[in-house]
């Protein structure tokens, strides 16, 4: 009797102690990127299984000859490296807008409002504290099909979530 008590002890102790590696269910940050990143953007991820997730981010930038938005919708898969450490690859899509400064628009023969669209891809990895943060750096090639975004552009982006 003495060593099935010792047992679920053990057992329980164990439970409380042992953690496998997933990915927060949600989580919602920062992400700050450049080149035709439009600046900082709003990100939020959805786990959907232990090593799936979704990516939304909203981004803007307040130019002196533009102003712009940009959504992407990312599917991501995520590998553990070790401990807190994991690394990450994924692939979407986005659309956006741009909106030009009359004087801008007139120079450059632009209408004073562009739609566009992009697929994107993304890898990179991350650090998964033991607290509530997550701090990733990815690299997002994206491909545009308007004249705002036309070519191959690609955002290098420092991010930091919070788990929730």
């Amino acid at each position: 009797m003495k060593k099935l008590i010792l047992s679920v002890v053990f057992l329980v102790m164990t439970s409380f102690f042992a953690e496998a590696q997933e990915i927060s269910k949600n989580a919602l940050g920062l992400r700050f990127g450049g080149d035709n990143g439009v600046g900082a953007e709003v990100s939020y991820q959805r786990g959907l299984t232990e090593n799936h997730r979704l990516e939304f981010d909203l981004g803007w930038r307040n130019d002196n000859d533009f102003d712009a938005f940009k959504l992407t919708g990312l599917y991501q898969w995520v590998w553990n490296i070790d401990g807190g450490f994991n690394w990450f690859a994924g692939a979407g899509a986005g659309i956006g807008a741009v909106d030009y400064d009359n004087d801008f628009a007139d120079r450059n023969n632009n209408d004073d409002t562009d739609f566009f669209a992009y697929g994107a891809g993304d890898i990179g990895i991350e650090y998964n504290f033991d607290f509530p943060l997550l701090i990733a750096l990815d690299f997002r090639p994206e491909i545009g099909f308007n004249d705002f975004n036309d070519d191959l552009d690609f955002d290098i982006a420092l991010s930091a979530r919070y788990q929730f």
